[in-house]
């Protein structure tokens, strides 16, 4: 049987990665409408440079398995983050040698709403699960 916390972290995960998703997908549609298709295509690139190294970070960090002792963990932490960073700079490097985008100012308020669904995420969470980790 998987422990509480284990439960409580793959919740987390589960609803950050959907409302990561929701306001990319949001966020392409309100700029199409307002802007056209170049806009939206930013806006899409911007939200998958940012949601990119998130899923580099969960599948590195192991999240959705049992805890590992506190020394594995932290090593796990520093890699994980290490390479989230590293992904995020070719990531960025690529779109921006690649495929240019046509409105800077969209694909950079997409980068920053779907990093900033970190902070939002928390109340995302059920009650019962927040008050388990009090």
């Amino acid at each position: 049987m998987q422990r509480l916390e284990t439960l409580r972290r793959q919740a987390y995960v589960i609803r950050l990665t959907i409302a990561q998703l929701l306001v990319a997908l949001v966020g392409s549609l309100l700029a199409l409408v307002a802007a056209g298709n170049g806009s939206a295509t930013s806006v899409a690139l911007g939200a998958l440079v940012a949601f990119l190294p998130q899923v580099f970070f969960v599948q590195r960090m192991a999240i959705f398995k049992q805890r590992a002792p506190a020394s594995q963990s932290a090593l796990r932490l520093f890699r994980a983050e290490a390479g989230k960073f590293g992904l995020t700079v070719a990531l960025f490097a690529v779109v921006f040698i690649t495929v240019p985008p046509s409105n800077p100012a969209f694909f950079f308020s997409a980068y920053v709403a779907v990093v900033l669904m970190h902070w939002l995420a928390p109340w995302l969470m059920p009650r019962k699960l927040r008050n388990l980790s009090r």
